[in-house]
């Protein structure tokens, strides 16, 4: 029995240098297709490629988004043609307040609230959209905790596409809003975002035209994280940092971001040196932290109950791989309390100036506690991904920040609040 939700199209894809799909799990190999498990094991499936010759030139000479790693991507030759967002190329900023905050002596911050929807969904969504008109798809779909809504309902308008949208109900009020504008079909279903999750996969088999974009074109859509890894290594002069700390939900930017920094060894783009990956959740989805913790394989799902909203994954899909990952270069998975991500949320943003959403309070909150725990190296060259804005999010810090004071509109008023 083959796992599939396509339409008849013809074989002969543009899809750069992606040669197969392959089966994470046991190794099979298929014709790129719009599969996503695999017809011999029901095992996830991936991009395999055949990369030809590619060079620091090249990418450098390309357009100043994820575009300039086309030759590395599941994509179109001639996709930064075509209407998308453009997403990517956002700044990398020398973190010295944050770092000496948090006892790093060389810290970066990958801030990629700067994309047009504000998260790094548009690097995923971009490949997922190239990818899916060239598969024959016509519908833009997803199941979402609300940053990747945003960014499919966002890609859907620009390419001229319908997109439907489902999310949990119990979804932040500003993510629904940012969806909701682009005047998608946007479906608030009851339940946790797994229950949202299985329905997506039961219509991807019912609608042939939609393509979700992380169901069953989900081994397109996953590649759009590895582009994060490409520019941290080039924005860094080409090389790879020693340490990198990323936020897990599904798991699947980790994992990605990993094999980003693998292809760019293996290509010769940058020296082959030793790095480490960290994952960072929040207690109250922590299955992935919960099994490193506890020495296991097996990632036993949760029941969310967490502010950080977009990473509450309780069955992530790609838990046994981050495991695999942080466990072969050796580093760590760890967890923090809600009131850590606020903290977290509010140090980043009054050292460095960049308002992340919940995502980014977790992962400089884990980074500070790896710190402390002595799993992070404070003298390695460090990046945190801030993955979201937190403008998204400002329910979780409304009554934990506001004016200083309230006064009358006089000089003297203002001596007396600021103690001058």
């Amino acid at each position: 029995m083959t796992l599939t939700a396509q339409p008849t199209t013809s074989t002969g894809y543009d899809l750069g240098p992606a040669a197969a799909l392959s089966c994470r799990a046991c190794g099979h190999r298929m014709d790129l297709a719009a599969e996503f498990a695999c017809p011999q094991c029901f095992g996830p499936l991936e991009i395999a490629y055949d990369f030809g010759r590619v060079t620091r030139e090249d990418i450098e000479r390309g357009p100043r988004s994820i575009w300039r790693y086309k030759s590395l991507l599941p994509v179109p030759s001639t996709v930064e043609t075509i209407p998308n967002t453009d997403p990517g190329y956002t700044r990398l900023l020398k973190a010295d307040r944050l770092g000496a905050a948090l006892g790093i002596r060389n810290l970066w911050v990958k801030d990629d609230t700067g994309n047009p929807t504000h998260s790094f969904k548009d690097r995923v969504v971009g490949v997922a959209l190239a990818a899916a008109r060239e598969l024959g798809f016509t519908t833009l779909a997803c199941p979402s905790t609300g940053n990747l809504a945003n960014a499919t309902a966002a890609a859907a308008a620009r390419a001229g596409w319908d997109s439907v949208v489902l999310i949990p109900a119990s979804l932040e009020r500003a993510k629904i809003l940012m969806t909701a504008v682009y005047d998608t079909n946007l479906l608030a279903c009851e339940g946790t975002y797994d229950d949202v999750n299985r329905l997506a996969t039961e219509l991807a088999f019912e609608q042939e035209d939609w393509a979700f974009v992380n169901v069953n074109v989900r081994p397109y859509y996953a590649e759009g994280s590895k582009t994060l890894g490409y520019e941290v290594a080039e924005q860094l002069g080409w090389r790879v940092p020693a340490q990198t700390v990323i936020p897990i939900a599904s798991g699947s930017q980790l994992t990605k971001v990993d094999k980003a920094y693998g292809e760019l060894i293996s290509l010769g783009l940058v020296d082959d040196a030793p790095y480490k990956v960290f994952g960072a959740q929040a207690a109250g989805c922590s299955p992935v932290s919960t099994a490193f913790r506890e020495g296991t394989d097996v990632v036993r799902p949760q029941k969310p109950d967490t502010i950080a909203r977009s990473l509450a994954i309780g069955n992530p899909a790609d838990g046994p791989y981050v495991l695999d990952a942080v466990r072969r270069c050796g580093g760590s998975i760890t967890d923090v309390t809600d009131e850590e991500v606020r903290d977290g949320i509010r140090l980043l943003a009054r050292t460095e100036g960049v308002f992340a959403e919940t995502a980014g309070g977790v992962t400089v909150a884990n980074a500070k506690k790896m710190v402390e725990s002595g799993d992070l190296d404070p003298d390695a060259d460090t990046v945190l991904l801030i993955t979201g804005d937190g403008l998204k999010t400002l329910d979780a810090i409304e009554h934990q920040v506001g004016p200083t004071a309230t006064i009358p509109a006089t000089s003297k008023a203002v001596r007396e609040a600021l103690g001058l």
